[in-house]
C-alpha cells in the first residue's frame, strides 16, 4: 500500500492523495465508512495518471462528483475514490456555448449561464450534483434533460487515452448513457445554450428554487431521488399510497416531506438505509406489482 501512494502521490501531489478517507465527508447522505485510497487531483493529467496507475496495478477505483446520488457502505470501499470536482470545476463560457470541466456544479453553472443571458439550463440550477455525473445519467429536473444542452464530453477511454464524443453518440436516455458501459470517464463537457433575458432567466430559476423548497427535504442529509421513475407511475406517490410516509429503519426514513426521498435523520448507516430501500420496495410490489427500481447508486460491500 505504501509504494502505491507513494506512487500516486507522484503522479498527483502528496495533498491529493488520502489514505482510508472517511467517506461521510464526501457524500451528500453523510453516509460511508472509509476508502482504502482516496485521490483528488487538481488537473485532467493527473487525474489520467491516477487512473493509469490504478488500472496498472489492479487497484478497483471508483469516480465521484460531490457525492449525491451515492450510498457508500459502513465497511468503506476496497480500493480508490477518485473524486472529480472542486479542484476540477473550471467553466469557460465562449458566445453561446459553455465549457466545463467534470467537477464543476451545476447550480454553479447555471448562475454562470444567468450572467451571461444564457438560457436554457435553468433546469439544472438545483440538481445536487456535477457536470460528470449529469452526463453519465443524463440528469433531469422538470421536463428537461441534460441531453438538451449537452452537444460533447470529453472523456478518459480504457486505453487511457482522451476522446471527444458528440452527444448524440452517447444514447442519451432517461436516466442513461453508454458512458458506464464503455467505462469512460468524462473529464470536460460542452453545454450549447440560447441568448436570453437575464430578469426571466433569473424569474425562472427563483420559481424553480421555490418548488424545490417547498417540496424536498433539502433540512436532511440524503441522496436525492432514492428509486427511478416507474413508467406510467410516480415512485414517491406509490410509496406514499402504501402508507410508509415517515416510516423509518434505524436513523434512515421516508421523508414526510417527498415520499420519493429517504433522509438521513441524523445517525442513520448505510445498512439502515439498504434495509429501508428493501423493504418499501416489497410493499410497493406487494400492494400495486410494480417493481422500484434504485436510483442511488450503492458502492462497497453490502
Amino acid at each position: 500500500m505504501q509504494e502505491l501512494t507513494q506512487l500516486l502521490q507522484e503522479a498527483a501531489g502528496r495533498d491529493c492523495i488520502f489514505e482510508q478517507e472517511s467517506m461521510k465527508n464526501h457524500t451528500t447522505f453523510r453516509i460511508g465508512g472509509p476508502a482504502d485510497l482516496f485521490a483528488a487531483p487538481v488537473t485532467v493529467e493527473s487525474a489520467a495518471e491516477v487512473v493509469r496507475i490504478c488500472r496498472e496495478h489492479h487497484v478497483p477505483f471508483y469516480v465521484i462528483g460531490n457525492g449525491s446520488n451515492l450510498l457508500v457502505s459502513d465497511k468503506g470501499y476496497r480500493g480508490l475514490i477518485l473524486q472529480l470536482y472542486r479542484n476540477l470545476s473550471e467553466i469557460r463560457v465562449e458566445g453561446e456555448e459553455i465549457l466545463v470541466q467534470a467537477g464543476a456544479m451545476l447550480s454553479v453553472i447555471a448562475k454562470r449561464a444567468l450572467e451571461h443571458g444564457l438560457t436554457g439550463f435553468e433546469f439544472a440550477s438545483g440538481i445536487p450534483g456535477t457536470i460528470g455525473g449529469a452526463a453519465v445519467m443524463n440528469a433531469g429536473a422538470y421536463g428537461k434533460e441534460m441531453k438538451d444542452v449537452l452537444t460533447q464530453v470529453t472523456v478518459l477511454t480504457q486505453e487511457n487515452t482522451l476522446l471527444t464524443v458528440p452527444a448524440q453518440e452517447l444514447v442519451l436516455g432517461y436516466r442513461h448513457s453508454i458512458i458506464p458501459e464503455r467505462g469512460w470517464i468524462v473529464l470536460e463537457a460542452k453545454l450549447k445554450l440560447k441568448k436570453g433575458d437575464r430578469e426571466e432567466i433569473r424569474r425562472q430559476m427563483e420559481e424553480l428554487k421555490e418548488k424545490r423548497v417547498s417540496k424536498q427535504p433539502l433540512e436532511f442529509p440524503s441522496a436525492g431521488s432514492t428509486f427511478k421513475r416507474p413508467e406510467g407511475y410516480f415512485a414517491g406517490k406509490l410509496i406514499m399510497d402504501a402508507g410508509l410516509r415517515g416510516f423509518s429503519v434505524g436513523g434512515a426514513q421516508v421523508s414526510e416531506k417527498h415520499c420519493g426521498f429517504v433522509v438521513n435523520r441524523g445517525d442513520a448507516t448505510a445498512e439502515d438505509v439498504r434495509k429501508l430501500m428493501r423493504l418499501v420496495s416489497e410493499r410497493v410490489r406487494e400492494q400495486f406489482g410494480v417493481e422500484l427500481e434504485p436510483e442511488v447508486r450503492m458502492l462497497g460491500e453490502f
